[in-house]
């Protein structure tokens, strides 16, 4: 009897040994923190858009339940059915190549490099056009309800009554409940979380009455900067066609010029499917039926076999997303009696939701993820990091994995940029898609702090996995970004010093790229970057890279004046010039995205912060700069403005009832606002290299942030 009782003793010690709780908490009830942040609805919101996923394919809803009123939405969250693997290109008839658009620059010692910037006429005017605008993202099709009043005429949203829509975070459902004149109508939806695919359970008596259908709609892909992603008005460029039919299913093959994909649609019950339009189809449930399901499943080619059903959909559903939420990290804010504390904890979780559904696939993801298309739907790579990093924090590394092997993927393009630019390694893009050719850009072709990114995640990944495997796995794109890296950093021998020299454009983005030289968190990257890349070396049991020591050993100090750090060497009038108070304050990301290290001196990035916080442009600003701003507040000891920079009451800090982070009306959604967010709260719970002993190290120590959390993994 007593040594079954010391067994049981022992079990339980080692489970709270392995749980990963903080020490002095209790385990968190995950599903009631979880579900007290559901989302709930009770009237139209177009801003509050609901969507399923699984982090390659995302399909988000009207008050309906289904995309059953699109133009409604398209000034709010559109309602986008997007996947990673869906691209399109309209045909290059004039065989634009990015040589087209390549203008020369001068840098540093009297050298030039071709860059691919934007054009506005002739050839290179058409070819700046084509090649930033292909790929784009594609929309794979609406989904929606043809509801008919009782007189017949086609339901409006207007004539939907006692909405009440609810997004259950912990099983991934969507429900929603409406009245038509009177009728009550339920849906409830779920995404399978490893097919591309949705399923639907329709309970009305306007299926009985023939009042209720579904609707298939599909467009031709849309090159526009920011929209929706579909295209209605050339139903002659593409081809929509049911190649099979039987046993309550059918397929549906699309072809858009050199893309193609296909549909299968299955239901339950009795129900015909017809093609009304050319890209247009109906689902009609048998009249007397009260209940009808329905799946849509989206695949690159028809598949073969059973279509998933509404129930197996259901179960995967419910089982993949308690999964989610009973892994990595938690953190609950029940115990705080700061105000701010339950609209932190509903944005901490919302934001898991969201990033998991839309960025958490095989691409980097674009900053509207799987909702809208933004940039042509073309990934940003400066903004992984914020997309990234906080599933390392959270214990969910597996989730950065998928689009970690990208770089891999396209490690000749980026070599190909290199080689080009008379560079060693590999320069990294900034806007691509899944080829990963850089689009021409007035900006963006001349940033160059995405370029220690993959350097940084792959330490991520070795400090969770410290193994010869992690190393091998990830050196050559370790080495061939430092590789890059040591190589645009140019000598100049009148002080012994390598410097970032023009043509470049820092984070913050207002400064010309011809005369633009040292900004400071670039040069704080460049050191950690190639530091790290060292270390690399070392565990490999390598030689040093002498050439990477020489430039690592004589980067240029940040510049600073009068006791502040400046946002590049030649902007000596930062802070007294108010022009230059605007757009990103990445000044503060050297001592907040990075841990400082030998080149950063507190005192000056202290007064630095205090400066940028006591005044600044923050219309200007984005939704990952709050969370920055804290993280470098943290790292200062300065807990209480880590709060108050984090829920910064600007308008680009606002989190709509869905969890999207807003920006503006043209940008209603901003992924790296949620990613930032998640990453910063992660490092003030849990800490970072070199923090303070104690809880909570970036959190208040007022008495009022009482933070429980478990599973989370220290910043570096």
């Amino acid at each position: 009897m007593i040594k079954h009782l010391l067994v049981i003793i022992f079990l339980c010690c080692l489970f709270a040994c392995t749980g990963e709780q903080e020490p002095g908490n209790s385990a968190i009830n995950r599903r009631a923190l979880v579900s007290r942040n559901n989302v709930i609805l009770n009237a139209v919101d177009t801003l509050g858009a609901l969507s399923v996923g699984n982090g390659e394919f995302a399909f988000t809803v009207d008050a309906t339940g289904l995309q059953s009123f699109p133009e409604d939405y398209e000034n709010g969250i559109s309602l986008g059915t997007q996947s990673q693997w869906g691209w399109h290109s309209y045909p290059n008839e004039g065989h634009y190549v990015t040589e087209d658009v390549l203008e020369e620059f001068e840098t540093c010692n009297d050298k030039s490099i071709p860059v691919a910037v934007q054009h506005s006429e002739g050839r290179k005017g058409a070819a700046t056009h084509w090649l930033r605008a292909n790929p784009h993202r594609l929309h794979l099709g609406l989904i929606g309800l043809e509801l008919l009043k009782e007189n017949g005429e086609p339901a409006t949203l207007d004539n939907l009554k006692k909405i009440h829509q609810e997004l259950d975070l912990w099983t991934g459902a969507v429900t929603s409940t409406y009245n038509l004149e009177g009728v009550p109508v339920r849906i409830a939806l779920y995404g399978h979380q490893e097919k591309d695919m949705i399923a639907f359970q329709v309970e009305s008596p306007l299926l009985a009455q023939g009042r209720l259908k579904v609707k298939f709609r599909f467009p031709y892909g849309k090159e526009c900067h920011v929209c929706p992603g579909y295209d209605w008005e050339h139903p002659e460029r593409h081809q929509s066609d049911v190649i099979r039919k039987k046993d309550g299913q059918a397929w549906v093959q699309r072809t858009l010029d050199s893309t193609a994909y296909a549909v299968g649609i299955r239901w339950r019950g009795k129900g015909t499917f017809s093609q009304l339009q050319p890209h247009e189809f109906e689902l009609s449930p048998e009249k007397g039926e009260d209940s009808f399901e329905c799946s849509a499943w989206f695949v690159p080619e028809v598949q073969e076999g059973i279509i998933p059903d509404f129930e197996a959909t259901r179960q995967n559903s419910r089982k993949q997303w308690a999964d989610f939420w009973n892994s990595g990290g938690a953190i609950d804010f029940s115990e705080c009696t700061d105000p701010r504390a339950a609209e932190l904890e509903r944005r901490v979780v919302l934001s898991q939701y969201l990033t998991k559904i839309q960025c958490a696939g095989q691409y980097p993801p674009q900053e509207t993820g799987l909702t809208f298309n933004s940039w042509y739907g073309k990934f940003h790579l400066e903004m992984h990091w914020w997309h990234g990093v906080h599933f390392a924090l959270w214990n969910r590394i597996g989730l950065l994995e998928k689009s970690m092997d990208w770089y891999g993927q396209v490690i000749e393009e980026a070599r190909r940029t290199a080689i080009r630019q008379g560079f060693d390694g590999v320069r990294w893009p900034k806007m691509a898609g899944p080829a990963g050719r850089s689009s021409p850009s007035g900006v963006g072709e001349f940033l160059i702090w995405q370029q220690p990114h993959p350097i940084y995640f792959a330490e991520l990944f070795y400090r969770k996995y410290p193994n010869v495997e992690t190393l091998e796995r990830f050196k050559d794109i370790v080495f061939e970004s430092a590789d890059f890296m040591a190589s645009f950093a140019r000598y100049d021998s009148t002080d012994g010093r390598y410097h970032l020299c023009h043509p470049l454009i820092p984070a913050q983005e207002i400064f010309p790229a011809e005369k633009t030289d040292d900004p400071p968190f670039e040069l704080a990257y460049w050191h950690y970057g190639l530091g790290i890349a060292q270390e690399w070396r070392q565990r490999l049991g390598l030689p040093i890279n002498e050439n990477w020591r020489e430039v690592t050993d004589k980067l240029a100090p940040l510049p600073e004046s009068e006791g502040l750090y400046l946002p590049a060497a030649d902007a000596l009038e930062a802070y007294t010039d108010d022009d230059n108070r605007r757009d990103h304050p990445i000044v503060t990301g050297a001592y907040g995205m990075l841990p400082g290290g030998p080149m950063l001196d507190t005192a000056i990035m202290g007064r630095t912060f205090r400066e940028v916080m006591r005044k600044w442009d923050w219309q200007s600003t984005w939704g990952w700069d709050y969370p920055m701003l804290a993280m470098c507040a943290a790292r200062l000891g300065h807990r209480e403005q880590a709060i108050d920079a984090l829920l910064l009451p600007v308008q680009k800090n606002t989190y709509l009832a869905d969890g999207h982070n807003y920006q503006d009306q043209r940008l209603r959604l901003y992924l790296p606002g949620n990613g930032g967010l998640l990453t910063a709260v992660a490092m003030m719970a849990a800490g970072w290299d070199g923090a303070p002993e104690g809880k909570n190290p970036g959190f208040p120590d007022n008495g009022k942030w009482k933070v429980k959390w478990e599973g989370l993994e220290r910043m570096p």
